[in-house]
């Protein structure tokens, strides 16, 4: 739009040079034919076209060296605008490799019965506490049993056949849901949750009954990267108004882990769907929110945010194909540098554009009072090019 209104203004007040006063005045048409000429050179707006894809091409080449790819220039520009970022916990403020730490056996059942029906229903499964429990089974040379008719439920379990009755392990909210929390059991789940850990009962189906019958609970820890609590303080330090962890796990767990590193706001038992709703209240708040995560359940929520960014060794492929940014090398400080680097490309822009136009401005009365010459608008339009 500039251009379109830009380019015919120039070209009809060189003619206006050229032409108007020799007419009006009787001047000589050399002088202001050469006036003219001037005004073309020093409007020529190189310096003010570079401006803007020489600093974003820069600044995408610079985070690509550190490892963090940006999707173009559009991505780059929101990053510098980000007032809050919302994040994931698994795989993203802990390391993604959750180990099995605590077994309860309830009503009855053995280790040894939990950890076989639990692994069985995990086998086609790749969320990581689902392999946290194969390994500790594969670990304790525990059988595995065949299942068939295995559904995964996003953001609550799994469940599956085995042996021709069904089994389930989820959440704390699909075990409520199934109807299978006792006051006990409740308050060994809560126990399990104080100490930050991820909490998956494992119960059976009992056929024509209105609930089933828990067989186990499954305490799954999670070790927060190293780099976390740094990471999260100087994302607070690139202007952030707030962070937020959006997690499907338990909300006493990501409440626990989001204290520990620095985090505003913590939710838990949040399903994909919940996630979204959630980043849209944020837009509100904020406006221009950012959401980081690696897993299949928050590809929506970087959708819906203003700009997803994913774990990129270890986010899944959706995650990666929905982000804006991908973290070749999974460090959160990477997140905290482009935010800075969007920030400090949103400022070169803003001077290069004043700047590019305060010279033209200078110049171009200047050569229509006939204080400029060629060689100096030529000298002027070349140097702010390369000063830019």
């Amino acid at each position: 739009r500039f251009a379109e209104i830009y380019t015919p203004i120039v070209v009809l007040l060189a003619l206006g040079i050229a032409v108007l006063p020799p007419l009006l005045f009787e001047g000589e048409w050399s002088l202001w034919f050469y006036r003219a000429l001037v005004l073309l050179v020093v409007a020529c707006p190189c310096a003010l076209v570079i401006a803007t894809p020489v600093s974003v091409v820069s600044g995408l080449t610079a985070m690509a060296r550190r490892g963090v790819l940006i999707k173009g220039g559009a991505a780059l520009e929101a990053l510098g605008s980000l007032r809050a970022l919302a994040v994931d916990k698994t795989g993203t403020i802990t390391v993604g490799r959750p180990t099995v730490r605590k077994i309860l056996s309830v009503n009855g059942h053995t280790e040894k019965e939990i950890l076989s029906v639990a692994a069985a229903i995990n086998a086609r499964s790749t969320h990581p506490l689902a392999h946290a429990i194969s390994e500790a089974a594969k670990e304790r040379g525990i059988p595995i049993p065949a299942s068939e008719d295995y559904r995964s439920l996003s953001g609550k379990g799994a469940e599956a056949r085995i042996n021709g009755v069904w089994y389930f392990l989820g959440n704390h909210r699909f075990a409520h849901e199934e109807k299978v929390c006792s006051n006990e059991i409740e308050k060994e789940i809560e126990a399990i949750e104080a100490q930050a850990m991820s909490v998956v009962v494992v119960a059976r189906k009992t056929a024509g009954a209105d609930q089933g019958e828990a067989m186990g609970i499954f305490g799954i820890g999670d070790e927060i990267r190293s780099d976390a609590k740094d990471a999260i303080a100087l994302l607070h330090r690139s202007g952030l108004k707030s962070v937020v962890m959006l997690s499907g796990d338990n909300t006493r767990t990501a409440r626990a882990i989001a204290k520990e590193v620095g985090i505003d706001e913590a939710y838990g038992d949040l399903l994909p769907e919940d996630k979204v709703s959630k980043i849209k209240e944020l837009r509100d708040r904020f406006q221009s929110v950012a959401m980081i995560g690696d897993g299949v359940n928050d590809a929506p929520a970087m959708a819906s945010a203003t700009l997803g960014i994913a774990m990129g060794i270890s986010g899944t492929d959706t995650a990666i194909e929905t982000a804006d940014v991908a973290l070749m090398q999974d460090r959160l400080n990477g997140v905290a540098e482009a935010i800075q680097m969007g920030r400090r490309c949103m400022r070169i822009i803003r001077f290069n554009t004043v700047f590019a136009l305060g010279i033209k401005a200078v110049f171009l009365v200047l050569s229509v009072l006939g204080v400029t010459g060629l060689w100096l608008a030529i000298a002027a339009d070349t140097g702010a090019t390369l000063l830019v």
